[in-house]
């Protein structure tokens, strides 16, 4: 004699963050990671912090030295009043609407990457909003005035300006976040009691 079949629903235990049978994590590529409000404030606020630092800085600059004159600080580095027609550290100068063109397009490419990738690690609003602060704010005074005002001279090094600096540092800050990014402890990590099998 059988047993009647139960009418009562059958549970299947579905946990957050992984798949069916809760061993596999969910993969990255299905959640989003689209900059939503919250990123986009925050690259907003460090674009314009590194634009208004950048110009006050050049503001100084251009009011308080005359065009070559420069003020010794500590050992090489000086303040060297100069104008820089090319880009970064002086390179491709004379080619400023090639640079402005070169930079206006770096500047979209950097946006729309960030509108598809901000939340993949908390350091990509920081790191772009200097990079995109920086360009911008070099940008503005290369439309503005056909050149950017460099100051910043280490003598063995081409004269550079805060934006350039910025630039630097936040590309090295969004590498490093990348590279973070992409390790697979990232999004879950490690949990108590998962067995040494599954990472094999």
């Amino acid at each position: 004699m059988s047993e009647p079949a139960s009418s009562e629903p059958t549970i299947v235990d579905v946990r957050v963050g992984s798949t069916a049978n809760a061993l596999q994590p969910v993969s990255s590529a299905e959640r989003s990671l689209a900059a939503g409000a919250t990123q986009w404030v925050e690259l907003l606020v460090v674009a314009a912090a590194a634009i208004g630092a950048d110009q006050l800085t050049k503001h100084i600059v251009g009011r308080t030295l005359a065009l070559g004159e420069s003020v010794d600080i500590v050992g090489p580095f000086t303040i060297h009043h100069v104008q820089n027609s090319g880009i970064a550290f002086g390179l491709f100068a004379s080619r400023t609407e090639l640079v402005i063109g070169v930079t206006g397009v770096a500047v979209g490419l950097m946006l729309w990457f960030f509108a598809r990738s901000a939340k993949r690690h908390p350091a990509i609003p920081v790191a772009l909003g200097l990079v995109v602060g920086g360009s911008i704010a070099n940008l503005v005074d290369r439309v503005r005035l056909g050149y950017v005002t460099d100051f910043l001279d280490f003598v063995a090094w081409p004269a550079f300006n805060l934006a350039d600096t910025f630039i630097v540092v936040g590309v090295a800050l969004l590498f490093g976040a990348l590279v973070l990014a992409d390790r697979p402890d990232r999004i879950h990590g490690k949990r108590d009691g998962d067995s040494p099998l599954l990472g094999r």
